[in-house]
């Protein structure tokens, strides 16, 4: 709605704080930072050196990082800076209280967006990204956010592309040694073959009898970045695979929200698996959010258990075995029946156990009425594939399946139990077969049920359920119990608990070659092909018997080709029965090629890989960059990486001090990240082996969402209150709090926000509205509130009519000398914890405290004032700063220290209450301002988790003892 603070009348001072004297302020002081390289970061090397040592040698360094943006071509809506604007403040903060900071930002430019764009308008998607790119800087710059322009870069740039070309041929050429846990350069893996040391897994020949392309295949079943062919979620809409965390829970991509379906084609992988428990482990010395960790836990999923050998015979007359994970190998002898996921190589192919006929004793509900089993297996599958692993997973929906017409032998019982498919079990999980034990799993049994199938209790129920299933409603689960009817010819688990019966159960199949102990992890491989033009070329070339083949680092970056079409071929978005064409393939010129690639072969005729790296690529290691952006010869100078990010007490692993972004990258960048930089630590590359040591997840902007009677977003802006109704053109429309966009028609600008108030404005209102870890709504109206703050600020320090300083040099009182160090005392405490809105609450406390007592306000405190201000507000900071008689930049003044000696004062007990219920007590000083104590009452972590994430109707203060808060 439009709402904007009151126009002054002719007769306003002309020194007054407003839009004209505040854009004039941010434009001379963003020039200046730009023209003296204020916030240029010394490295420990040459610019140190340059520095003479005294600058940054001795200061403690700050590494300070945003989330990689991506430069859209709608521009920045207000929300988008949030994050930035806090990163800043902390850098500049941190600055003022004696570190070296790094901080800057870069633009992730590879991408989907930019490729559509180029496709439906023809313009290149390096000429849009482009132009996207300097849009963005310039909106940014206006925020005066402090970086150090020197260092920043785009993923398009080919001098950075080049080392993520880099990085993935580093990848390519190691494997994982389980005995040194950690990977190892691929030529070690050689050397152990050669020498006899480490013989050739089972299935495949001697080394020396291996021919070329046999050793290369060998070597890719062991290589951390491979090609196989697998299940992958296959997109027709948008002619690309696409990564498991890229489709949604209703099976459609993340982009686009087109039907994804799983298909097998041969794809790029990087063996993010190797590093499980790594992975896992090392999240405990991190400084993240729990619920991050958490989420990352859950997405690796550990879980300790046996493999079990199951004898199967193909339809063939072949010997196989179907092999399963489970946890409750104490069960074994409670399967009755096993289920294949549809994807699994046992229904398919040469060794296939889906026989030509049903067998006799087929049950017609186990057949699903088809002719003959191949028939009901390929139309199952059909159906399983247009299916999401969420669906698949649902434990409301109805279980279906169908049999596949053979038998596996359960192996410590002999029996026979019928080989199902269905689409509850995935490949992604375990070896995509479980061994079904419906007495004693809901899904399984809720399966047995549908399709009649036997069941066995092996695990005595503690209730009075009996131990015949055929009367129980569900299945008894338990860890704690006794095993029963558990006995066969040479073991036997009857009587024992649980925990000794999976000990004993696994000691046996070990015995006995079927099985053994194991982890097993939920995580999977990482796809990493791309059907696209707009990404980074892989530096791979294929020979003619298909092997592939490392380009040389003397050949790198490999640029993208220009070419006329961008457009990977798409499909129907409903047409399963497809497969990837990329723009790639077709530019022949540059597909086949004649390389001499330095192995001693010669130049030879090869073909390039036209898959492209996805999005994410760029953004796993781009921390180091940043380092040493301009290196042309490594990918970061050793010991500028030890000096930035290299382990210190507190930060075993290393990493960047403060990172900054969005929750919703917990299983996609951040697991992504923490992978390259453990390969790249392994390898000896870095000394950290952790990208990001502290995360904070920033919450978000929120707008109100108005639809008119057909549902259709109108303009916020245009809409009208009247009598607690909202009206858009005479015609009543709802409100809805949502996500702020252009799509949505709720979008404000921060251009908008800096004409008319200023940057400094902005940047206060935004840090002003509430924790900044939660979201909360933006309300234009109350932008104004913080630009009176600066009004009343400038008004302290300067004359309106007349453009004078009016401060006094006389010594300040003891009222003014004990409101300034509680401020700064106060203000210290909050900006080293990111608690922004609570730093200027007490800051407005000190400058409202000030305008009471009247001018002229005494230097000291005037000045220290000013460098309260200074992270938050940094261009009227600036000018003040200067206007007060100082020569040199605010950005790299001291920040004030308090004197204990005025700091301390009596306190009271504020009791802090959510719905009449007591949920914190806060020691306030007893002439605490309302609005002060309600922010310091809404920061509580008690308050906030009590209240839940949910609305706030209304805060009720009674300064100092009291604050009621009343969810909406």
């Amino acid at each position: 709605m439009s709402d904007t603070h009151s126009a002054p009348g002719p007769a306003a001072a002309p020194y007054r704080y407003e839009a004209a004297l505040a854009a004039d302020i941010e434009a001379r002081w963003q020039d200046f930072w730009d023209a003296e390289g204020v916030y240029e970061a010394p490295n420990p090397t040459g610019d140190l050196a340059a520095d003479g040592g005294a600058g940054a040698a001795g200061r403690p360094k700050k590494y300070v990082m945003d989330m990689f943006p991506y430069p859209s071509g709608a521009g920045l809506h207000v929300g988008h800076p949030l994050g930035y604007i806090a990163t800043d403040v902390y850098a500049r903060f941190s600055r003022m209280t004696g570190h070296n900071v790094l901080h800057t930002l870069g633009f992730d430019a590879f991408g989907l967006p930019a490729e559509q764009y180029a496709v439906q308008t023809g313009t290149h998607p390096r000429a849009s990204t482009e132009a996207n790119i300097e849009n963005m800087k310039a909106q940014l710059r206006r925020l005066g956010l402090g970086h150090d322009k020197r260092r920043s870069f785009a993923t398009i740039d080919p001098d950075y592309y080049k080392w993520t070309q880099w990085i993935f041929l580093q990848i390519f050429n190691s494997w994982y040694d389980e005995a040194a846990d950690r990977a190892r350069p691929i030529a070690t893996l050689v050397e152990q073959f050669e020498s006899g040391e480490r013989d050739t897994p089972a299935g495949w020949r001697p080394w020396s009898e291996l021919d070329a392309a046999g050793r290369a295949g060998l070597l890719g079943e062991y290589r951390l970045a491979y090609a196989s062919d697998a299940p992958v979620n296959w997109c027709p809409g948008l002619g690309t695979v696409l990564a498991n965390e890229e489709v949604t829970a209703e099976g459609r991509s993340e982009r686009g929200n087109f039907p994804v379906f799983k298909a097998k084609l041969r794809q790029w992988n990087m063996r993010i698996t190797a590093y499980a428990d790594r992975l896992l482990n090392d999240l405990d010395a991190l400084d993240w959010p729990e619920a991050i960790k958490l989420q990352q836990r859950n997405w690796i999923g550990r879980s300790e258990g046996a493999r079990v050998d199951f004898p199967v015979r193909t339809a063939a007359g072949g010997e196989r075995a179907i092999t399963v994970f489970t946890t409750r190998q104490d069960t074994l002898f409670g399967a009755t029946y096993m289920v294949l996921a549809p994807e699994h190589e046992l229904v398919s192919g040469d060794d296939s156990i889906v026989p030509a006929a049903w067998p006799e004793d087929a049950h017609a509900v186990w057949t699903g009425g088809h002719a003959t089993p191949a028939e009901a297996v390929a139309e199952y599958r059909k159906q399983a594939a247009s299916k999401s692993d969420v669906e698949r997973q649902a434990e409301a929906k109805e279980k279906t399946g169908v049999f596949t017409g053979a038998y596996a032998v359960n192996p410590v019982s002999g029996e026979r139990v019928p080989v199902f498919i269905a689409d509850y079990v995935l490949m992604g999980y375990g070896t995509g077969a479980i061994m079904a034990v419906p007495a004693h799993d809901s899904r399984d049994f809720a399966f047995a049920r549908a399709f009649e199938l036997p069941m066995r209790c092996v695990v005595e129920p503690s209730d009075d359920r009996g131990t015949d299933p055929a009367g129980w409603d569900d299945a008894f689960v338990s860890y704690d119990a006794r095993i029963v009817n558990s006995a066969g010819e040479d073991v036997s688990l009857d009587g024992l608990t649980v925990t000794e019966a999976k000990a004993r159960i696994t000691d046996w199949l070990t015995e006995r070659g079927i099985g053994e102990g194991t982890v097993n992890f939920r995580l999977r491989d990482w796809l990493f092909s791309r059907q696209r033009y707009w990404g980074e070329p892989f530096p791979i070339v294929y020979d003619e018997d298909g092997v592939a083949h490392a380009l040389p680092e003397s050949m790198l970056p490999l640029e993208l080709p220009e070419v006329d079409d961008y457009s990977p071929r798409t499909f129907e978005p409903d047409d399963a029965d497809t497969s990837p064409e990329t723009p790639l393939s077709r530019n022949e010129e540059w597909v086949n090629v004649r390389l001499d690639l330095g192995d001693g072969r010669g130049p030879r005729m090869y073909r390039r890989e036209t898959n492209t790296m996805p999005n994410w690529a760029g953004s796993c290691w781009y921390e180091l960059r940043y380092l040493d952006p301009h290196n042309s010869e490594k990918l970061v100078d050793p010991e500028i990486e030890r000096y930035w990010m290299g382990p210190r007490e507190g930060q075993p692993h290393g990493g960047v001090d403060l990172y900054v972004g969005g929750a919703e990258h917990a299983v996609l960048h951040l697991l992504y990240a923490r992978f390259w930089s453990k390969v790249l630590y392994d390898l000896g590359h870095v000394s950290s082996a952790e990208p990001f040591h502290k995360l904070y997840n920033q919450g978000m902007i929120q707008a109100y969402v108005y639809r008119d009677s057909r549902g259709i977003a109108v303009p916020a802006a245009e809409v009208e209150e009247r009598d607690g109704a909202f009206w858009y053109r005479g015609e009543k429309v709802t409100r809805l709090l949502g996500k702020m966009g252009k799509s949505l028609k709720n979008a404000v600008t921060p251009d908008e926000i800096c004409a008319e108030y200023g940057a400094d404005t902005l940047r206060l209102y935004e840090m002003a509205m509430g924790p900044l870890d939660v979201s909360r709504p933006w309300d234009t109206r109350a932008v104004v509130g913080q630009y009176r703050l600066l009004q009343r600020l400038w008004r302290n320090v300067v004359d309106e009519n007349t453009g004078e300083v009016t401060v006094t040099d006389a010594e300040p009182g003891e009222a003014a000398l004990r409101a300034l160090h509680k401020a700064i005392d106060g203000v210290t405490q909050d900006m080293a914890a990111l608690r922004f809105n609570t730093a200027i609450a007490k800051v407005t406390e000190l400058n409202n405290h000030l305008t009471k007592a009247g001018r002229p306000v005494p230097r000291t405190v005037a000045e220290r004032l000013v460098l309260l201000v200074a992270p938050l507000a940094p261009h009227i900071a600036e000018e003040l700063w200067h206007r007060l008689g100082h020569t040199t930049s605010v950005v790299h003044e001291p920040f004030p220290v308090a004197d204990p000696a005025y700091v301390q004062d009596e306190t009271v007990t504020c009791v802090v209450q959510v719905k009449g219920k007591v949920k914190a007590r806060l020691e306030v000083a007893p002439s605490i301002a309302e609005g002060e104590l309600e922010a310091l009452a809404l920061a509580q972590d008690a308050v906030r988790s009590a209240l839940g994430g949910a609305d706030i109707r209304k805060v009720i203060v009674r300064a100092p003892k009291l604050v009621n808060i009343v969810p909406a």
